[in-house]
């Protein structure tokens, strides 16, 4: 699919770190298929890291919007809402760095932005047609973002833990925490099944009204 003769149903995905939003996006995609939803991973757009060396990169604040390289973003939604396909950027966490490889996304009827932050810039909810929040108690989310660094990024316990009192904790409750305000949905225990069938009901319907416009 190279055009889309309409405007694409455009759903962001925002919470804390560990919070269920990857489950809420790959619940939608499931149900929907990949020629239908198409999923553009905030996380791929934290600023490149080249200039720094090794040792600098994790010391940087991951989880303040200054990370994350904003008009990129903005302008691969916008060429994804025109029909366009983008190469989205590959972040690599064990190196704190992009790899050198690029993700191939294709226009689809239904784009879902997914990140910590997918609520907090205005020009991105701009864009919006659904906006959730994907609410989960604090110790539940530190819990799931121990086990993810490090059985999929290879952290320590003691840099894990590290991270989350002095960035996580303080960064989500200043800015990522705020951002409910503009949500549309709120999920109050995350990614709870009554909620996501409800968003992929309501995904169904905008396809069917897509097929037949």
């Amino acid at each position: 699919m190279n055009q889309i003769s309409s405007p694409p149903f455009i759903i962001g995905v925002a919470g804390g770190s560990g919070s269920g939003k990857s489950t809420v996006s790959q619940q939608v995609l499931a149900a929907f298929g990949a020629d239908m939803v198409s999923v553009v991973m905030q996380d791929d757009y934290y600023c490149d890291q080249t200039h720094l060396s090794p040792e600098l990169r994790p010391q940087q604040n991951y989880d303040h919007p200054k990370a994350f390289e904003w008009p990129l973003l903005v302008q691969h939604v916008q060429a994804l809402r025109n029909g366009e396909s983008i190469e989205m950027p590959e972040y690599d966490f064990t190196l704190h760095n992009r790899s050198n490889r690029t993700i191939p996304v294709k226009p689809a009827p239904v784009i879902v932005i997914e990140g910590l932050f997918a609520l907090y810039d205005p020009d991105l909810r701009d864009l919006m047609s659904l906006k959730i929040f994907v609410d989960t108690a604090s110790d539940i989310r530190f819990i799931r973002r121990m086990q993810r660094d490090i059985e999929e990024r290879g952290r320590s316990v003691e840099s894990v833990i590290g991270q989350y009192l002095e960035t996580v904790r303080p960064m989500h409750r200043q800015f990522i925490e705020p951002t409910k305000r503009y949500a549309d949905v709120i999920l109050p225990h995350g990614a709870n099944e009554p909620a996501v069938d409800i968003i992929t009901t309501k995904v169904a319907s905008v396809i069917e009204q897509l097929k037949q416009s």
